[in-house]
């Protein structure tokens, strides 16, 4: 009995990789660039109904930031990602409570307290890759629920690696379509699959 179990999760672990690996090319091929999000120049993005415009732009900020940290992390590059968590955490602390209804206030400060400690961690954690990934997990489902509720102003994707913190799974937002894992970077860059779009 115990060979037959150990023989089911040795398998179920090597459909994972080869699922997460299919794509070898794509991977050794990608550049080692930090993909600069469109975030911050797109203007004429439209606003989410009910969401202050300056709200909006604020949001669009954090998420541009976000997105700066997540390549800096597909990227195997620490000090990026610990640059992009800093500006992430003043965006929360400069962000304008005034601005929001009482009911957007509630719903900001559940995400904002969460999500301003994660990108607190990631900053002060340059060179400690596995450790700003830990919280880059965390610090992801706020930004989710951040882009749900106001809006992105722009198209994002929120995309799932399977085998991330023992195969238990982690999601992320991208600007992209095309896969470049945060999680895992440049080893296993191109493992995931895109889970939902939102607009």
């Amino acid at each position: 009995m115990k060979r037959i179990t150990v023989a089911a999760a040795f398998a179920a672990v090597s459909i994972a990789f080869i699922a997460c690996n299919n794509n070898p090319q794509t991977q050794s091929a990608a550049k080692a660039t930090v993909a600069t999000p469109d975030s911050k120049t797109n203007t004429n993005a439209p606003v989410k109904a009910g969401v202050d415009p300056k709200v909006a732009a604020n949001v669009k900020e954090m998420i541009g930031n976000y997105l700066q940290l997540k390549n800096g992390l597909a990227n195997d590059n620490s000090k990026d990602a610990a640059a992009a968590g800093k500006a992430l955490a003043d965006d929360f602390v400069k962000f304008d409570l005034n601005l929001l209804t009482a009911g957007q206030k509630k719903s900001f400060q559940d995400i904002a307290d969460d999500a301003k400690e994660m990108a607190e961690h990631i900053g002060k954690s340059a060179d400690k890759l596995e450790h700003q990934r830990e919280h880059f997990d965390m610090l992801s489902q706020d930004m989710i629920d951040l882009a749900k509720l106001f809006g992105a102003g722009q198209t994002l994707f929120v995309d799932h690696c399977p085998m991330y913190n023992n195969n238990k799974g982690a999601n992320w937002l991208s600007e992209t379509k095309e896969i470049k894992n945060p999680y895992l970077g440049k080893k296993m860059l191109t493992c995931g699959s895109i889970k939902d779009e939102l607009k």
